[in-house]
């Protein structure tokens, strides 16, 4: 096997090339060749066990500021609130116990305790979270004085196909571990998934419990942040590019959100290849449409609009790859304030004034209802935009358990809320206080029965809850 033959193995990302490392060292030391990293080169007449010792330090560096996290957290999904407990990773970036993992890690925790690889154990806090990126960040209790070991960011340019990288994490909630491979792809982009950031793909190994942890180069800096991973066609992994993460761990350590302007452009690129559609001119974005009641209605976009720049900053993108960069762009308009956005309709070009809103929580509140046996959550239009057409602002029901006293009554998951007992509910206080009464009187020998109005499909409906059996102490 040839050198550039196994150069071209490791590039693909195919297991084969981990398993020719060897080789490829001793035809390089033949060939006077080198190998490509993230921090530069790695010259190949070094011996395999050069190469070893190479990744150790790298891995011994970084490997002190890796954290496990266990977070005990709440969900109303099954129509009851439920406490359940979930582990991951994260990693160190300041002494005073900054510490950066993944927002599902996180998402809804109560209690947060995290480990460090010495055998210290803290309580934490979570400082903010980002959905959109999937990002988090928390702080460790620590004490007066006390600090914990840091890793480092990598300053250089971004990563390259063929780079060799590193796992670290604590996965299926074990001690912590490494794996090692290539950067298969350095801009990932993944369909309803690349909001603001493609992604860095890898083979080597990102299991459950290993999200969060640091993705590192041979040099024990990190280029990403462990995210998801994925055995369909293969082993792969996917890690969120060092860049986003220092940008959006600034804004939490700031603000404890990311702070994202919305507009409501939906965008596609130039060369639309999942449409089949190629539009004229080689700079801009194209507006495939804006959402309802949003900025970009308001400021008179329309469908097939060109987008060459937005306060005087030119964007492009060529490839569906590009859209999540003008997308950040466009969320880091600051909120509130007009900007002109030029724009090719109809070959001539104009400019419109786009006054972007705060996109504010993707989640919502949500709310727990015992004996009712029902959860409600608040619209949003990031999560549940087809709702959130139907009623801008309200409450829909989150989840229904099963069995329960709104299972047995019809009530379903995603029927809009509007009435409960003929009063007009619009937040979660209103539903709070009216399930308190209900409890009240039912202690007290009184109404057995709830007659809530719901939206479904657009169709108003009565249902009447029988509230009288109780569940959950049958």
């Amino acid at each position: 096997m040839t050198v550039m033959t196994s150069l071209r193995s490791l590039r693909s990302g195919n297991k084969t090339g981990r398993r020719i490392v060897a080789a490829l060292a001793l035809a390089g030391a033949l060939a006077g060749s080198v190998l490509p990293t993230s921090g530069g080169t790695l010259p190949l007449d070094r011996s395999p066990e050069d190469f070893r010792q190479v990744i150790n330090r790298a891995k011994e560096t970084v490997f002190p500021s890796v954290v496990y996290l266990r977070c005990v957290v709440e969900n109303f999904e099954m129509g009851r609130r439920l406490r359940h407990s979930v582990s991951g990773s994260g990693v160190v970036i300041s002494a005073d116990g900054l510490v950066v993992t993944n927002w599902h890690v996180v998402d809804r925790a109560l209690e947060v305790r995290c480990l460090l690889n010495d055998g210290r154990a803290f309580d934490a806090k979570v400082i903010g979270s980002d959905k959109d990126t999937d990002v988090a960040l928390v702080r460790l209790q620590l004490a007066e004085g006390e600090t914990v070991p840091v890793a480092e960011f990598a300053d250089g340019p971004a990563v390259q196909e063929g780079d060799f990288v590193m796992a670290l994490g604590a996965p299926w909630g074990m001690n912590r571990s490494v794996s090692f491979g290539i950067v298969a792809c350095a801009k990932r982009y993944l369909p309803d998934a690349s909001e603001y950031s493609a992604w860095i793909q890898t083979d080597a190994s990102i299991s459950p419990g290993n999200s969060g942890g640091p993705l590192v180069d041979t040099q024990g800096k990190v280029v990403g942040i462990n995210t998801r991973g994925g055995m369909q066609g293969g082993d792969m992994g996917f890690a969120v590019p060092a860049d986003i993460v220092r940008l959006v761990v600034e804004r939490l350590r700031q603000a404890g959100d990311a702070g994202w302007a919305w507009t409501g452009l939906q965008l596609q690129p130039l060369r639309d290849f999942q449409r089949n559609i190629t539009f004229a001119g080689d700079r801009g974005v194209v507006v495939a449409g804006a959402d309802a009641n949003s900025p970009a209605t308001e400021a008179g976009f329309r469908p097939r609009d060109r987008i060459i720049s937005v306060g005087g900053e030119p964007l492009t993108a060529l490839m569906e790859e590009d859209l999540p960069e003008v997308r950040r762009q466009l969320a880091l308009l600051a909120v509130g304030e007009e900007v002109a956005v030029v724009v090719s309709r109809d070959g001539v070009e104009q400019t419109l004034k786009l006054t972007p809103r705060a996109k504010g929580s993707v989640l919502g509140e949500e709310l727990a209802c015992p004996r009712w046996d029902f959860t409600v959550k608040e619209v949003n239009a990031f999560e549940v935009p087809d709702l959130h057409f139907q009623l801008p602002e309200g409450l829909y029901v989150r989840g229904v358990r099963s069995p329960g006293n709104a299972s047995g009554s019809g009530l379903l998951p995603r029927d809009l809320l509007v009435r409960i007992n003929g009063l007009p509910v619009t937040g979660l206080d209103q539903v709070r206080e009216l399930h308190a009464q209900s409890l009240a009187r039912l202690q007290e020998g009184g109404a057995r029965k709830l007659v809530l109005t719901v939206l479904r499909n657009g169709a108003q409906r009565q249902i009447v809850v029988d509230i009288s059996r109780d569940y959950a102490n049958p």
